[in-house]
């Protein structure tokens, strides 16, 4: 059977601008991680975005109605592994960010200049999906 590993993370935005996290191998995307166990999608976001942007619960808002899930493979140690994702859609009251290890920059864009640095075509699709999301409510 192969692995399976479930994650959870948000876009994040403050007024007009979207946060973008450059991972340690390169690419540009989200605040993410790992769903631990006992935890819910919403308690791994928290957790996640404090660790790897030092955005506490209380700088965060999460806006409800938002849900996109993404899945891929990619390999770990010789291994398949099948990675589901679920994003969350978040407002931020600060643009204070404190970097984890896991990360080397961060940058809060407007939307069109987020699109084009997201490494991934998931993660754009996410940020398209977001956008549309903002503009209606």
């Amino acid at each position: 059977m192969m692995p399976v590993e479930k994650s959870c993370g948000a876009v994040i935005f403050h007024e007009n601008e979207y946060l973008l996290l450059k991972y340690g191998w390169g690419h540009w995307g989200f605040v993410k991680g790992n769903i631990e166990k006992g935890e819910d999608i919403k308690e791994t976001f928290f957790r996640e975005a404090e660790e790897e942007a030092g955005l506490k619960k209380e700088n965060l808002r999460i806006i409800n109605g938002f849900k996109e899930k993404i899945s891929y493979f990619y390999r770990k140690e010789g291994k398949t592994i099948f990675k589901v994702v679920v994003y969350l859609l978040a407002e931020s009251n600060t643009k204070n960010v404190k970097l984890s290890f896991e990360h080397t920059d961060y940058v809060w864009l407007p939307f069109e200049e987020a699109l084009q640095l997201v490494t991934y075509e998931g993660d754009k699709k996410v940020l398209k999906k977001a956008h549309e999301f903002l503009k209606r409510i």
